[in-house]
């Protein structure tokens, strides 16, 4: 049986980042159902870090993980559409914001020039909205874990846990005094087999599709272009346009996939608010955001050496340095 002073479960960004941060001072394995880390919610993940997102306790970790992330953010900004009747949406995107501000469907269609001119009542942006280089951060944190005699053990599901704790996996028998429940979507389910009662986690889908560019147009430095009423949006990635029907879904925990209709709802909203039709889809794919039940991500004791690190919701990149931190404190009882 291998022996570890805290086991992490999930291999996420979450995880990892929890385990890079106590990973200096004990000794830490983390345990992966999939056959590589972050292939679920974090390898799906829109990467973009926007502070102005979320409820009150969200922003206040993101903030607080900007320094950690700074470098591997890139600049992208957020524009932020109204279309007639999305006022209110849009005051509440406004309300109690830091770095962003109103401006005019002349500068919102100058920044997205597809934008359709007669779609937009109100518009703001948010200047400081960054790309978030997820797989550089991952490759980092594995590499910090892994200088402090940490391990990552993948392909290892896990079966039981026994109060103590003593983990059983697809890959054998781990024990620890502590456990950290980093598994996401799966969270509950990880509760429940360590008789820990669960949170009432709701995992939710969101989908997106990969278009073609714009003809004629460089997208490079558009920002990511939202609606007020988060129907859909769309974001420039790697030469081409990702888009997403912001959809919220509730599903059972699974490896996602899109929904065909929902993806093409989504489409046909982003296809009203531009002036470029959709005329071909190159893939897509879906991942699950999970959510708390008051949408407030959670670290705190579940009991004696279990550990809560869930419910990040869509915040979980930007947030997981501030988490990881809380998570080192709590361990670490510092």
């Amino acid at each position: 049986m291998a022996q570890a002073d805290v086991i992490i479960i999930g291999a996420g960004i979450a995880g990892l980042s929890a385990a890079a941060e106590i990973a200096p001072h004990r000794h830490v394995i983390v345990l992966e159902r999939e056959a590589h880390p972050g292939m679920h919610a974090t390898g799906r993940s829109a990467a973009l870090f926007v502070e102005n997102y979320g409820n009150a306790a969200v922003r206040e970790m993101s903030r607080a993980s900007r320094a950690a992330l700074t470098p591997y953010l890139t600049q992208r900004g957020v524009l932020i559409v109204a279309a007639s009747g999305e006022d209110a949406a849009l005051e509440a995107h406004l309300a109690g914001s830091k770095g962003m501000e109103e401006i005019s469907a002349e500068e919102a269609c100058r920044r997205f020039p597809i934008l359709r001119p007669d779609y937009v009542n109100r518009a703001a942006y948010e200047v400081d909205a960054s790309d978030i280089d997820v797989d550089r951060r991952m490759g980092d944190l594995r590499a910090t874990l892994r200088s402090h005699g940490g391990e990552v053990v993948t392909g290892a599901e896990v079966t039981a846990l026994q109060q103590g704790w003593t983990v059983q996996t697809s890959k054998g028998a781990f024990a620890a005094p502590i456990v950290v429940n980093a598994a996401g979507a799966w969270a509950d389910q990880i509760a429940v087999l360590a008789g820990v009662v669960p949170l009432g986690l709701r995992p939710c889908r969101r989908s997106a599709a990969i278009l073609p560019a714009p003809a004629g147009h460089d997208i490079s430095a558009w920002p990511m272009l939202l609606s007020a009423s988060e129907t859909f949006y769309a974001k420039p990635e790697a030469g081409r346009m990702m888009v997403s029907p912001a959809e919220e879904d509730e599903v059972a925990p699974m490896d996602a996939w899109p929904d065909d209709m929902v993806l093409a709802e989504g489409l046909d909203r982003y296809e009203q608010a531009v002036t470029e039709p959709v005329t071909r889809v190159e893939r897509s794919w879906a991942g699950l955001r999970t959510f708390a039940p008051d949408r407030t991500p959670v670290c705190n004791w579940g009991a004696e050496g279990f550990l809560w690190l869930a419910g990040q919701g869509g915040y979980g990149v930007q947030t997981s340095p501030a988490m990881a931190a809380r998570a080192a404190e709590l361990v670490l009882n510092r």
